[in-house]
């Protein structure tokens, strides 16, 4: 479907996406404009560097056209389709528990999952006392393998429990509020049960002091409700015993946390507008980053409210604070889970389950910034740290704390679109969500691809080209005042001075001109266009004064009426335009039958003025309707604005005579002096040619 972009469509097939919100039918969007724009039109913006989930949301969008009507529009549908298999009786493990398992002889494998909750910075599956039937196996025939969210595949975090001893995995940052499924498969040619005890253990940052010992959990007590993951966010050390079971071999030591864990902290909320939003630190908008730890902070993304808009983060650092060093300050962002290492690997910003978008700035390349279009909602964390320049790479600062400048809010669109663009806000059903409408050919999140843009002097080109050719209504201006057409002359200057700084204003680029709102400059446009074609024809029919002058009053109410309708419909052009060739081809020929001759009667009339002035107007028509296009419009339809005003020209009629007036009757003087007048002339009779005045005068 060539309106959904990619980078629309994995918004709305990510998965991630799927929380709770109707996925859109993208057919049936209004666009509204956002009320407080903040860009500047003459401020141009250069490309920045965006990270995101991809590179374009709409390409240049395309100019309305003005023909709707003429062809069939095309309707389609995009209904996307979400089969899921969901797998049921799955036990569920305790976190700091032992439980003991046996996968049967005819079993292949056995699925086992555990929730893991907030704070939690490391999790360790162990397999403990493994043997195959009744015999002790010097090496454990199982495959441990561990994955998020969904059971484990082929290319999952695995362990070969034959190779180690203890067998045991080690997720380190795991994704926090998630299920994680274990899964211990058979090695190839074990024959009979397999018997083993398998444990959890989770290393909880928010109590760093607390010690979970395992505790044997018979295998009946693990197949527990759903609901599980609303309790294991507690701290279930406070909950379970900590009795340390009588097994056959005692299970390792819980490790004590390490330097991941450290304090959040959190963001205020401050909602301007729809998806304006800013977060502000406690004690900020400055931060100081010691070099023996991070400092993490928490930013929380509503559902619906957030997640429409574009997230934006700015780093910038204090040259000053660093006396001198070589000081990279690192921020790691990251979804879900913040990623705390207090080692190097942090600059990388990713592990082995989890990806986030990294910044750095030093003191060459003071700020760095980085924006998020349609961010997941949830929790976001960002991690700063503060490294030194090494010989080779980089290592920790001793004794140099930076201070950075941070800055986090939501907005609509990526700086207002720029000046290429036009920041709307599109609603979907009750989806909800802002985006650009790029102008001249601009690109990009927020308008500020130029691949395909158009240049200033061709902006500037094509508006001299929509505007001056407009200049061609002033001979049909003259022609009608030299033919005394007052009132079909006022039409002409009124669509000639709204349709020029109509197309000013209607430019796609920087070359823009408005004395007066767009709108109205359109209505004003479109109604003088048809106004033109009106009065031309309604003027050549030749009525009484009258009748031309209510049907003159009666189409400027009714074209009104229809462009408030649809500015855009192709017969709001013919309609008018057949309704006023039929009140003329009535007139022409009732005056052909009353005259018995072929109006106009003059050959030369037809040759030399109808015929031509029907041409244009027909290849005009042919013009607008069926060659105007998104490409060639700026020509085109500068071309229909002069073969329209030239048809004017050619089809208005010549100066109407003046009606001729009957005075009294001449008298003819007879042989002397007239001693009367004439008695039939006086009973209103037709006079001289019927009565001799002879017979009534006397010399």
């Amino acid at each position: 479907m060539p309106s959904c972009r990619r980078a629309l469509c994995d918004r709305l097939l990510h998965p991630h996406a799927a929380q709770a919100q109707p996925l859109p039918l993208l057919r049936q969007h209004r666009a509204l404009p956002l009320p407080h724009p903040r860009g500047h039109p003459g401020r141009r913006l250069e490309p920045d560097h965006l990270q995101g989930a991809g590179r374009h949301l709409w390409g240049p969008v395309p100019r309305p056209q003005r023909h709707r009507g003429l062809y069939e529009e095309c309707q389609y549908l995009f209904q996307p389709q979400l089969i899921v298999q969901r797998l049921v009786g799955i036990a569920v493990l305790y976190p700091g528990y032992v439980s003991t398992q046996t996968i049967a002889p005819h079993n292949r494998s056995s699925l086992y999952k555990v929730f893991v909750p907030s704070h939690t910075s490391r999790v360790l599956v162990q397999v403990l006392g493994c043997r195959a039937g009744n015999h002790s196996a010097a090496g454990c025939p199982l495959w441990l393998t561990v994955r998020a969210k969904a059971p484990p595949l082929h290319n999952s975090s695995g362990l070969d429990c034959r190779e180690r001893a203890p067998c045991q995995l080690a997720l380190e940052l795991p994704l926090w509020q998630h299920w994680y499924y274990v899964l211990l498969e058979k090695a190839l040619g074990v024959p009979g049960p397999i018997h083993f005890q398998l444990t959890v253990q989770l290393t909880d940052c928010s109590r760093p002091g607390l010690s979970r010992a395992p505790v044997l959990l018979p295998a009946a007590a693990m197949n527990m409700p759903q609901s599980f993951g609303a309790l294991v966010s507690l701290s279930l050390g406070e909950i379970l015993p900590s009795v340390a079971p009588n097994s056959t071999q005692p299970p390792p030591a819980v490790p004590p946390p390490g330097e991941r864990c450290w304090p959040i902290r959190p963001t205020l909320r401050n909602e301007l507008d729809t998806f304006s939003v800013h977060f502000y630190i406690f004690f900020g908008p400055n931060v100081s980053v010691p070099p023996d730890r991070p400092a993490v902070f928490g930013i929380s993304l509503l559902p619906v409210l957030d997640s429409g808009g574009v997230l934006n983060l700015e780093l910038k650092l204090n040259v000053s604070s660093l006396r001198g060093e070589n000081v990279t300050v690192f921020g790691c962002l990251t979804h879900g889970v913040p990623l705390m290492a207090g080692d190097n690997a942090s600059v990388t910003c990713e592990t082995g389950s989890l990806a986030g978008f990294l910044l750095s700035a030093n003191s060459t390349a003071s700020l760095a910034r980085v924006r998020i279009p349609y961010p997941q909602t949830g929790s976001w964390y960002l991690s700063l740290r503060s490294l030194c320049a090494a010989e080779h790479g980089f290592e920790p600062c001793a004794n140099v704390t930076a201070e950075v400048y941070l800055r986090t809010y939501l907005s609509p669109c990526i700086d207002d679109c720029g000046p290429y663009g036009q920041c709307k806000l599109l609603r979907t059903n009750n989806y909800l969500y802002a985006a650009c409408e790029c102008k001249a050919g601009w690109n990009g999140w927020g308008c500020t691809d130029s691949a395909e843009a158009f240049s200033y002097g061709f902006q500037l080109l094509a508006t001299l080209l929509l505007c001056l050719s407009n200049l061609m209504f002033l001979p049909p201006v003259a022609i009608a005042l030299r033919s005394r057409y007052l009132l079909e002359a006022s039409v002409y200057v009124f669509t000639m001075f709204f349709s020029t700084f109509y197309h000013a204003c209607d430019q796609p680029g920087i070359a823009v001109f408005c004395i007066m709102e767009y709108d109205v400059l359109q209505f004003c446009d479109f109604l003088g266009s048809l106004m033109s074609v009106w009065v031309t024809v309604i003027a050549m029919a030749r009525l009484q004064p009258l009748a031309k002058q209510v049907l003159y009053l009666l189409g400027a109410m009714l074209l009104s009426m229809a462009l408030q309708l649809d500015r855009h419909g192709l017969w709001n052009l013919l309609g008018p335009s057949l309704f006023a060739v039929g009140i003329m081809a009535v007139a022409w020929t009732a005056r052909s039958i009353h005259r018995r001759h072929c109006y106009p009667p003059t050959w030369q009339r037809w040759a030399f003025y109808l015929c031509p002035g029907a041409l244009i107007a027909a290849g005009a028509l042919l013009l607008y309707a069926c060659v105007e296009t998104e490409e060639n419009y700026f020509y085109i339809h500068s071309i229909w604005h002069m073969l329209i005003a030239g048809s004017v020209g050619f089809l208005l009629p010549p100066r109407p005579k003046p009606a001729r007036r009957l005075g009294p009757l001449p008298r003819h003087k007879g042989c002397g002096y007239q001693l009367c007048v004439n008695e039939q002339e006086e009973l209103g009779l037709v006079g001289p040619a019927t009565a001799s005045i002879n017979s009534v005068c006397a010399s």
